[in-house]
């Protein structure tokens, strides 16, 4: 396999100007940038720089500049977008089907300490991590969160397969393997179903120690 640059979305910076995260929609027409300032760039297929909108704090006492954003995922239907921040809360944003569409906050997610990465596998479904080693399950049509697995290690950065039917945390000392393949099909019946029990049942089920 051979890479080749196409262009560079985001030109250098004097001064720190750290990309904290980046995501695809999952229709590949829009891709989002989010850097230090916490603005959060959108750019379409071609890159080019089609939109933006400012995060905010979780709570405005504190200043904005007071948390830095830390996990972004698209909506499976890509007209939404949740944003994980280190000042522990996950907004969503309904940003629309179009450039230019007014972004709005439509649900959001009090934690007990940062969000250190997360990910949107399923309609309802948002999987995500904090910082106290917790994995967590958000749900946009109740707007309740739960966790659904425990461990001693900073959640560094979770991943779902292509199906959405299985998933994988990575922590500072070890992986954990969420959904081995014997339970893709209940894991995909929970997706289904958007059952909260069966996600904490198979989440539950395997743990591997990194070599």
């Amino acid at each position: 396999m051979q890479l080749k640059h196409l262009r560079t979305l985001l030109s250098p910076q004097d001064g720190a100007a750290k990309v904290t995260c980046m995501a695809w929609s999952q229709n590949n027409a829009k891709f989002a940038v989010c850097t230090v300032d916490r603005v959060v760039l959108l750019n379409d297929e071609h890159g080019e720089r089609r939109d933006k909108f400012s995060t905010k704090p979780a709570d405005m006492k504190y200043g904005r500049k007071s948390y830095m954003v830390k996990g972004m995922a698209f909506s499976p239907d890509s007209t939404k977008i949740a944003i994980g921040q280190t000042d522990n809360i996950i907004y969503v944003y309904k940003i629309g089907e179009d450039w230019g569409d007014k972004k709005v906050i439509c649900n959001k997610f009090i934690q007990t300490s940062a969000v250190t990465c997360l990910q949107w596998p399923a309609e309802y479904i948002i999987v995500f991590g904090l910082a106290e080693g917790k994995v967590c399950l958000a749900n946009t049509k109740t707007n309740k969160s739960s966790t659904i697995y425990g461990t001693d290690s900073y959640v560094v950065v979770l991943t779902t397969n292509l199906y959405s039917s299985a998933a994988l945390g990575k922590g500072y000392s070890q992986v954990t393997q969420m959904a081995p393949s014997s339970d893709i099909y209940l894991m995909m019946k929970a997706l289904e179903s958007h059952s909260q029990q069966e996600w904490k049942r198979i989440f539950q089920i395997n743990y591997c120690e990194e070599e």
